[in-house]
This record gives C-alpha cells, structure tokens and sequence, in this order.
C-alpha cells in the first residue's frame, strides 16, 4: 500500500520515509514516528493501517543524519544497536524532520501525529513546539516526563503500561498533574505493547488502544 519517499527538511537535509496513501479523498493525515528500531516493517505496518483507516501516514526516517536507512527488529542484539544509533540524534533535528513530514502531507489536512518509544516523545515534543497539527497520539514515550511542564499546542492523547519497566507510574503520575487537559490511558500491559512483531506485544490491549486512537482523530477531524 505504502512507498519509500524522499522529503527535504528546512535546513535542506534530504532523509526517507515511508507514505502509505488512503483509497479516495481521505480523512486527513498523520505522522507517525518510529520507536529506536528504525522505520521497520512494524511502523510500515502501522502506516498501512492507518491508510486503510482513512489517513495519509508518514513515517520520517529521523536516523538517517547519522544511520542513514537504519532500520532493526528486536532481538537482544538489535536492541544493542538501537540503543546506541539513539544515543546519535537530537529532539531538534527530529523534529525538523517530523516537519517536513507534516508538510509532506498538506494534501491530506488536517494532521496529526502520534508516535512509539522515542517516537512517543518525540510526537509529544512536537505537539508542544510545533505548530499545524491537529492532535497527537504519544504512546509510551519515555522523556515526556522531563517536557511535562511544556504546554501542547493541540489536544493529547498518551498511552502508558502499568508494566513499563522503563517508564515509572510516578513519572506517568507527574505528567497527569503537570497535563490536566490531556487524555492519559494507563493500560495493563508493558512497553511496546502495540508492536505484534515484540513479545510485548499485548493484543487485546492494542485493539482496543487503536480504536480509541482511530475514535480520537475522527472526532477531531470530523470524520
């Protein structure tokens, strides 16, 4: 369904995505940033879904200033280099690039954007410092804890494991405080619950977390 395109961020740097377009006019559009693994066959799956659904989804590539076409599944060893391309970036060229896959999708307006991991914060970082977006759909974004004090600029839905070893309930606590406008779901499952290809992995929670999404961005929409 989907294509590797080329987008060029406003600093001029050229990085991939992948777009997966919706039969017909469509309901709108949404970036969809990846966990550390890269833009791999679970984020195309969940850019397919979504254009299946409706919506135009773009996935920036935003590892490849550093790891150009990074792209890893999730065994003990590709979590290593995930890990360490991580340790690589900056929130300042992600959301550069998370830019210029909004732009890419001013043909499907409005847009949204949600995100996984890394990308969880990152999608909460640009909801909060970017503008041109409808909502945001963060799922268990680590740092959003540390950016809990900055106020998005469009409405938020987040989603966190009760779990999630690697995000406390206090620090999902402290972002429920410091986000009283903001939908947060805390969910019986762990981290990267919504991944089929992660042992995580936790179906009933994940059907139910997609519809709520798909629910959220229509009723936003218009849809």
């Amino acid at each position: 369904m989907g294509e590797n395109i080329t987008l060029k961020a406003s600093d001029g740097f050229r990085l991939g995505a992948y777009l997966a377009r919706p039969e017909g006019v469509g309901k709108g559009g949404i970036v969809v940033v990846q966990e550390i693994f890269g833009v791999n066959a679970h984020i195309r799956e969940l850019c397919d879904r979504f254009a299946a659904a409706g919506y135009a989804a773009c996935a920036p590539a935003i590892f490849d200033r550093t790891d150009p076409g990074f792209e890893t599944g999730y065994t003990p060893e590709d979590i290593a280099r995930a890990r360490q391309a991580m340790t690589k970036g900056s929130f300042d060229t992600y959301l550069l690039d998370v830019a210029a896959a909004r732009d890419a999708l001013t043909g499907y307006s409005p847009v949204s954007i949600t995100g996984f991991c890394l990308g969880g914060s990152v999608a909460f970082a640009a909801a909060c410092r970017l503008d041109g977006f409808l909502c945001a759909v963060p799922f268990y974004g680590g740092r959003i804890a540390a950016m809990k004090d900055e106020r998005p600029r469009c409405p938020v839905m987040m989603y966190f494991g009760t779990e999630d070893h690697s995000i406390p309930m206090a620090d999902v606590e402290a972002i429920r405080a410091a986000q009283p406008d903001a939908t947060i779901h805390v969910v019986e499952a762990g981290h990267g619950f919504m991944c089929d290809h992660r042992a995580s992995y936790a179906p009933e929670v994940a059907a139910r977390a997609w519809d709520e999404t798909l629910a959220f961005l229509d009723s936003r929409s218009g849809a």
